[in-house]
């Protein structure tokens, strides 16, 4: 590609997925954070949880990853569980680091923020087929503050952000908005 991946449109973005070789019924995305203990493993729960709402758990396949291998193996943060609990958004899931074979097998690596996004894209090696971008570019175009030292208002937070650039995303991907199967926007 000539432009950024994060340069490009999320129209665009259905486009090129259209075009893109393998299973073209199923979208595989990868969201990542640093650790994969707090952001991202709440980004894979809320998006496959959406998807799953809008009848979508078929053709969207959700898993995260951390650019550092800080917490490999360990499950997500308390707080994250807790977040997800409240919001009765199942999770499950182990820390686990970026792996070349990402940009591969992923249609979509999706980064919590801009210091994520940077890691990715120097690690995006040649040949690699996955568009990299910031999350919220599905949205409102913020980052995902990381919310690791806070307390529950930065989980809240961003849990709140994590379903705003879902129904985002597949809405821009994916095609399908919530209305399509008797939901408002924005609730899953």
């Amino acid at each position: 590609m000539s432009a950024s991946d994060s340069d490009i449109p999320a129209a665009a973005l259905a486009r090129e997925h259209a075009s893109m070789p393998g299973d073209e019924s199923k979208v595989k995305v990868l969201v990542v954070c640093l650790g994969n203990i707090c952001r991202s493993p709440l980004a894979e729960a809320v998006l496959k949880h959406a998807a799953a709402q809008r009848g979508l758990g078929d053709r969207v396949e959700v898993d995260s990853a951390g650019t550092a291998a800080y917490h490999t193996g360990e499950e997500p943060d308390v707080r994250t569980v807790q977040v997800c609990k409240e919001n009765k958004i199942p999770i499950d899931h182990l820390a686990r680091a970026v792996k070349p074979r990402d940009f591969l097998e992923f249609n979509y690596i999706l980064a919590a923020d801009r210091q994520n996004l940077s890691n990715l894209t120097r690690m995006k090696p040649k040949g690699a087929t996955a568009i990299v971008k910031l999350f919220g570019e599905y949205g409102d175009g913020k980052v995902i503050d990381d919310p690791y030292y806070g307390g529950m208002h930065g989980f809240q937070k961003a849990y709140e952000q994590c379903l705003s650039y879902s129904n985002g995303f597949l809405d821009a991907v994916v095609g399908e908005t919530p209305k399509a199967h008797g939901k408002k926007a924005g609730q899953l």
